[in-house]
């Protein structure tokens, strides 16, 4: 049996609302197996102090402008030391004993990856979201249950597939899932009784309108080389099937 360890970053940027709830979800489960980083983007509200608050519980802490939350991602990856790497943005947490879940499933099944059971809040409603199929992320914009707090990474991968392409500033986590499957990637995912991570609503990519996140998923498959006539019509198919969102600013 492999004995993992793993690495959770948190980005944050001016969310002193927020960001020690997300902090002591991770610290609450913090061990000796478990690095913790914080990459903030620069914060001028109570962001930072309130981190710094928590400065022996968090490894590293990193606060400089970035070039938006890609950016900030892959300079964590960049300081992580572990094996398997995860995001807990601010305002996201994790339920307790869940990264022991996940550590448990890596060592049994050496997965390349893990994603987690999570509890998505959108606007209207909490939706819980468990498990992935390959074969839907060819026939379909939406994939997986969450790229932060459920979706577990080792680190090795992303230096075989590559970081988040910032040149995608919506759903650069889109790109990241199609190179897992060209280079067939081997991941798993937990019972969808075994809820491991919450993700808050408000997030960065629901501040873009659908239109915006349809156009650069469009882009993001004929970037990878995927059928573009295939595309062509799930783009068209997106919008006849939401003609009011899609009108939307």
């Amino acid at each position: 049996m492999n004995n993992y360890s793993l690495t959770v970053i948190t980005v944050v940027k001016n969310d002193q609302k927020n960001i020690e709830k997300t902090i002591r979800s991770v610290v609450r489960q913090k061990k000796g197996n478990i690095e913790y980083i914080i990459i903030d983007g620069g914060s001028t509200d109570q962001t930072l102090n309130i981190i710094k608050k928590h400065r022996k519980n968090i490894d590293t802490i990193v606060s400089k402008n970035d070039d938006g939350i890609y950016d900030a991602m892959n300079k964590g990856i960049k300081c992580a030391n572990n094996d398997i790497i995860v995001f807990c943005n601010s305002g996201d947490f994790f339920y307790k004993n869940s990264l022991n879940k996940i550590l448990r499933l890596f060592n049994i099944f050496n997965y390349d990856f893990i994603f987690g059971t999570v509890l998505r809040n959108y606007t209207k409603s909490k939706i819980l979201k468990s498990g992935f199929n390959f074969k839907r992320l060819k026939y379909n914009f939406d994939f997986a249950t969450s790229h932060t707090t459920g979706f577990f990474l080792k680190k090795k991968i992303y230096k075989k597939i590559g970081n988040y392409n910032t040149k995608f500033q919506i759903s650069a986590d889109y790109d990241l899932y199609l190179r897992l499957r060209k280079f067939k990637c081997k991941g798993g995912f937990t019972n969808k009784k075994d809820l491991i991570g919450f993700v808050a609503k408000g997030g960065f990519s629901s501040k873009n309108s659908f239109l915006k996140h349809l156009i650069e998923e469009f882009k993001i498959r004929v970037h990878n080389k995927e059928s573009f006539l295939l595309s062509v019509i799930l783009f068209l198919n997106s919008i006849i099937k939401n003609p009011i969102k899609s009108i939307k600013n």
